[in-house]
């Protein structure tokens, strides 16, 4: 039998390197679900729902390189987009297969028709309609070419008709270039850089993701120029493990040494990072930005100097410019405010609650006390993102996905799903909260079915907490954050694997050790205190307010327990302010 496209499209994905494509089949997918059937290369992966096969897809591209999801034409499509959102934001290259309806009909309001084009726009690199066999090829090409070299999403519209036409030979190249060029700045503008940092007495480094790759040249630098460390979140993982200069994070889920140390440095180096929280940065020191990306250089802060370059190829460049500090004391003083915040912290592990208030630092504790050296940590937007944040430590084999940058709730059981397909041989933690995990339960039934032993671990404390913190430092009491939620650990027996409730702070350790060690699929329900707090390293005196109308306004209305529970759950914290 002739080749067809759908048989050319499965050979091209295969030669990029991908292994799954995560889909709901449907009529305009058929040919392309049928040519992975015979190819044997692929294994096609039944999600319940297009958004968690885009969030699956948008793990393993994270992890690996490469991933592809599918959707078929209209429902299809819109079920992707949030997924899609997620992976293109945070940069990693996924490639969307969008089935769609046959040419002919096009432009017709055709049942489920969907302008793939407009529809996809926003949220991706590349975004073309194959409309012949003869494109096929090259459209493909291209695509796969935008998202490895763009590190982005790249979609390819494929109508029903066109999939099952005979396949073209292309005149140009179909082969894929992985490159991977020296980026750096010139030598004149490291020159320039060095003498900077030579001059400042307080310095300062702020790693992001794109600094991950240069572990050992962010310590040397450090060394060097005797400057603390501080990261963003998706930072963490990468800069943070054998770093005897790290001092935490910044931002909304940061703790107070980074804000502080950045706030009194003369000089701050934000390397690979795009923060996105402008609020937390200083404004009256210098800031020396380098990424390979100068489209985000001078989006977040006021410049001194602005740089192209990979952080590894450029600090190694930069390093014999340096001259050996000797006045450690800026650093040592840093240091010691991060101690006091681990103290702090420490605190917090220890404090675990009563029944069914059991506090969240103190579970995420236990979690990060036995999981593996190696797992994959994915982690719910929300609540759940600030006690993975704060309590969940780098190894330096550790990997923790989230929505970091487009911020959409219930990505993580999904994230675990791409994570486990991708990573067998590592444990993989799913910490999802109550409302994220609500969202996709569906999909539950996809961890079942194909037998993946995936932890889910809920912080169940029935609400939206985010929101519920959000309103109250706005001054408004919170309205309709409440969840009344299912038996989650039943309905995880109802989808075929084990289930579980912990009510108990006593119950806690154990449950997290039996869940870990299962050697299937697992989901624990943990009751959590629904009034703790995640306070930002900084507390404005605007926020305090609304915090203070807030709780008189709960007062007010007859809510009085609801405060003293808040108060007695977080002294610590506002003990501090």
């Amino acid at each position: 039998m002739a080749k067809i496209v759908a048989d050319q499209l499965v050979e091209m994905l295969v030669e990029a390197g991908v292994k799954r494509v995560y889909a709901v089949t449907g009529d305009s997918l058929n040919f392309f679900n049928e040519a992975i059937r015979k190819d044997g290369r692929l294994k096609w992966i039944h999600v319940r729902h297009e958004e968690v096969g885009a969030y699956a897809a948008a793990a393993e591209a994270e992890l690996d390189g490469i991933a592809c999801c599918a959707g078929s034409c209209g429902p299809g499509h819109v079920h992707l987009i949030n997924g899609m959102y997620d992976a293109h934001r945070s940069h990693v290259p996924m490639i969307v297969i969008a089935s769609t309806i046959n040419t002919s009909e096009m432009g017709m309001g055709y049942f489920q028709e969907t302008n793939t084009v407009k529809l996809f726009d926003d949220c991706s690199c590349y975004n073309q309609l194959i409309t012949t066999a003869e494109q096929a090829p090259r459209i493909i090409q291209t695509a796969i070419q935008h998202a490895i070299g763009q590190k982005g999403v790249a979609v390819i519209g494929l109508p029903g008709d066109v999939s099952e036409m005979k396949a073209e030979d292309s005149s140009v190249s179909t082969q894929l270039f992985y490159v991977n060029p020296v980026i750096r700045p010139s030598d004149s503008e490291l020159d320039a850089l060095a003498k900077v940092i030579n001059a400042s007495k307080c310095v300062t480094v702020f790693c992001g993701i794109g600094a991950s790759g240069a572990h050992p040249e962010i310590v040397q630098l450090s060394q060097k120029i005797l400057a603390p460390v501080g990261y963003s979140f998706r930072g963490k993982m990468g800069i943070q493990h054998d770093n005897p200069y790290e001092i935490g994070m910044t931002g909304l889920l940061g703790q107070a040494a980074a804000y502080q140390s950045m706030h009194e440095s003369d000089l701050i180096l934000l390397l690979g990072t795009d923060f996105p929280y402008d609020k937390f940065m200083p404004t009256n020191n210098k800031i020396i930005q380098i990424d390979t990306a100068v489209e985000r250089l001078g989006r977040r802060a006021k410049l001194e100097m602005g740089l192209c370059g990979d952080i590894k190829h450029t600090l190694q460049a930069l390093l014999p410019l340096l001259e050996q500090k000797e006045d450690a004391s800026f650093l040592e003083a840093q240091l010691k405010i991060y101690e006091k915040v681990k103290d702090n912290m420490r605190s917090f592990m220890q404090e675990k609650g009563g029944e069914d208030t059991i506090q969240p630092e103190y579970l995420a504790h236990c979690i990060n006390e036995l999981a593996t050296d190696s797992a994959i940590f994915t982690v719910d937007t929300g609540m759940t993102c600030v006690w993975g944040a704060r309590f969940i430590s780098g190894t330096g084999k550790r990997q923790m996905l989230g929505s970091f940058n487009h911020g959409s709730m219930a990505n993580a059981m999904p994230m675990a799903i791409g994570a486990a397909l991708s990573h067998p041989e590592q444990q993989v933690i799913a910490l999802c909260g109550d409302g994220g995990l609500s969202m996709l339960l569906g999909d539950l039934a996809t961890i079942n079915q194909y037998q993946l032993p995936v932890k889910i671990i809920v912080f169940n404390n029935r609400a939206l907490g985010m929101v519920k913190l959000e309103m109250e430092v706005a001054g408004l009491p919170d309205n309709e954050t409440n969840m009344i939620n299912p038996d989650f650990a039943a309905i995880a027996e109802a989808m075929g694997f084990k289930g579980m409730n912990v009510h108990k702070p006593e119950e806690v350790r154990n449950a997290v050790e039996f869940a870990l060690s299962h050697p299937g699929p697992i989901l624990l329900n943990v009751f959590t205190n629904p009034n703790a707090l995640a306070m930002p390293p900084k507390v404005d005196f605007d926020q305090m307010v609304g915090m203070a109308k807030s709780m008189s306004k709960l007062m007010l209305g007859g809510k009085m327990q609801e405060v003293l529970d808040t108060i007695k759950s977080n002294y610590k914290h506002l003990k501090e302010l």
